[in-house]
C-alpha cells in the first residue's frame, strides 16, 4: 500500500484494514409555492418536467437558480445545481446541500464533503475529474432536515436532466434519500449494498452518506466494500444485478 493511499484510508478510519481488491427558460411549479407533488395539477407538473428533460446547461442552471416550486426557495441563500466533469465516469448524489454547500453554491463542501474527498481518493479518484457530484435536492431544507417527499418530487426533473446531459457510466447514491430519489421507492441502504442496481439503464451502487458515517463510525469499514464493489462495476466487472 503506498503513502498515499495509506494516508487517505487513515483519514476515513479504515487504515491499515482495508485493501482493495481485484436564452434562459425560467420555469416555475405550476401553482404557489408548497403546491407540489400530490397536491399540485397534475398536468402542470407534467407539463414543468417536460420542459426541463429539454433544457440545456444553461437553461438548467437558470432555472434552478430561479426555482420555486416547493418550500424549500424561503429559507435557501441559493440553489445549489453540482459541481463536476461534465463528460464524468462517475456520478454520485447526495441528499441535499446544507449550511456551508448553501452559502458557497457547491456540493459536499462541509466536514462531510472533505469526507467524501476521502472516499473518493481511496479508489483513485478526484472531484471533477471524472467525476460530478449533485444532490436529489438542490436548495438546503431548513435545519438539514431530510427532504420531505413532495421537496424530492418537486426536484426530480431537475436530477434527471442532469444525469442525462451528464450521461455518467456509474451512479452511486449517498444515503437513503438519494437512492429513494433515483430509484423512485422506499428502501433501506443494508438491503441494497453490494447490489448492481439501475437507473434508466445506468448502473446504479448505493453506500451510506458522508455525514452518516461521521456519526457512524463503525460502517466506514461497509462503506469502504461499497467503494471497491462500485469501481468493479465501473469497471466493467459484472457482480449480479438487482432490481
Amino acid at each position: 500500500m503506498s503513502r498515499r493511499r495509506d494516508s487517505v484510508l487513515r483519514e476515513m478510519g479504515l487504515a491499515p484494514l482495508w485493501k482493495l481488491r481485484a436564452p434562459a427558460i425560467a420555469i416555475e411549479a405550476t401553482g404557489t409555492v408548497g403546491q407540489v407533488g400530490a397536491s399540485a395539477d397534475p398536468s402542470g407538473q407534467a407539463d414543468r418536467a417536460a420542459a426541463i428533460a429539454a433544457m440545456d446547461w444553461d437553461e438548467l442552471r437558470a432555472s434552478v437558480a430561479g426555482c420555486r416550486a416547493c418550500e424549500l426557495c424561503r429559507a435557501r441563500r441559493q440553489a445549489v445545481l453540482g459541481v463536476g466533469d461534465l463528460h464524468p465516469d462517475w456520478l454520485f448524489v447526495g441528499e441535499g446541500p446544507g449550511a456551508e454547500e448553501d452559502a458557497r453554491g457547491e456540493p459536499f463542501v462541509g466536514q462531510a464533503g472533505r469526507l467524501l474527498d476521502a472516499m473518493l481518493a481511496a479508489i483513485g479518484l478526484r472531484r471533477g475529474e471524472g467525476v460530478y457530484i449533485a444532490n436529489a435536492v438542490k436548495c438546503r431544507p431548513p435545519d438539514n432536515r431530510t427532504p420531505s417527499p413532495d421537496e424530492i418530487v418537486a426536484c426530480r426533473p431537475y436530477l434527471a436532466r442532469q444525469i442525462e446531459l451528464l450521461a455518467p457510466r456509474l451512479i452511486v447514491a449517498l444515503g437513503r434519500p438519494a437512492a429513494q430519489t433515483l430509484l423512485d421507492r422506499e428502501v433501506k441502504i443494508a438491503a441494497l449494498r453490494g447490489k448492481r442496481l439501475d437507473y434508466r439503464g445506468t448502473p446504479l451502487v448505493v453506500t451510506y452518506h458522508p455525514a452518516y458515517l461521521l456519526r457512524n463510525l463503525n460502517d466506514k469499514a461497509r462503506a469502504w466494500e461499497d467503494l471497491c464493489f462500485a469501481r468493479a462495476v465501473q469497471r466493467g466487472a459484472n457482480p449480479q444485478a438487482s432490481q
